[in-house]
């Protein structure tokens, strides 16, 4: 496989200057970013995120409800709902779904239903599902135990959490994707977590515009910084630079499969 890197999970949709977005491609594109998958945060705005990605080449959509807004979005998101949006040739999965009781905790009931109801969706649409979790860690496993079988896969995206959350992810057949979180000087916990994962179970992210990796951390993050955070999972892991790229460009396309 030729060398290059994928973004697994950005939001190119938070510019809404055209211009501006065209430019951010190009710039991941610059350097050795070949593929961005821009992610959704609400099912009410889908058709905006599947325009973003419909619009370059190189990217692909994934759309579904963020925790956050689990609660006013819960009177539009069904299963039949997740999967007709899932049908579009431009959707490669669901999500970003999950828990997040940091900032939500008045809200888990419906965020919890909403979880359920992405990963029911995902293995009816044959789709993977892409996964926020914070501060949630014990029901985030809870209903992925309970929603596992052969048909449900999918990745535990931007992963700062605990090494039970990590571990039974990878025993259930998930993936683990690093952001810019994992260069920063205090997360070497997580760092160790991340040691630990098997090369072929890794993705990389940049979760723009948030989480500018360092030396970008003051910046507004873009895809083509997640070249630093490769180069980090690189040493993290004590491979090559091209070993990690390669890697992480197979697993993202043996993950979505409707990319390839």
């Amino acid at each position: 496989m030729s060398l290059f890197l994928i973004d697994s999970h950005c939001h190119l949709d938070y510019e809404a200057d055209l211009t501006a977005q065209a430019q951010i491609v190009s710039r991941a594109k610059l350097a050795g970013v070949a593929y961005m998958a821009t992610i959704g945060v609400k099912l009410t705005t889908a058709p905006q995120i599947i325009d973003t990605a419909a619009r370059y080449d190189n990217v692909f959509a994934v759309v579904g409800v963020h925790p956050e807004y689990a609660q006013e979005e819960k009177p539009f998101t069904d299963v039949d709902a997740l999967c007709c949006a899932a049908a579009h040739p431009k959707v490669i999965g669901l999500g970003e779904t999950g828990l997040d009781y940091y900032y939500n905790a008045d809200t888990k009931e419906a965020q919890r239903e909403l979880f359920a109801l992405h990963l029911r969706a995902a293995k009816k649409a044959r789709v993977p599902v892409v996964i926020h979790t914070r501060a949630a860690d014990e029901d985030t496993i809870e209903i992925l135990k309970q929603e596992a079988d052969d048909d449900l896969t999918g990745v535990l995206h931007c992963f700062s959490s605990g090494e039970k959350l990590a571990r039974t992810a990878l025993d259930l057949g998930f993936y683990l994707s690093a952001s810019g979180i994992v260069t920063f000087k205090k997360s070497a916990a997580l760092r160790d977590i991340f040691k630990g994962v098997p090369l072929n179970r890794l993705l990389v992210e940049t979760d723009a515009p948030y989480l500018a990796p360092e030396p970008y951390r003051s910046r507004i993050n873009e895809p083509s910084y997640v070249v630093k955070t490769a180069e980090k999972l690189a040493e993290i892991k004590g491979v090559s630079f091209e070993e990690l790229a390669n890697a992480t460009t197979e697993n993202f396309f043996t993950l979505f499969a409707k990319a390839k």
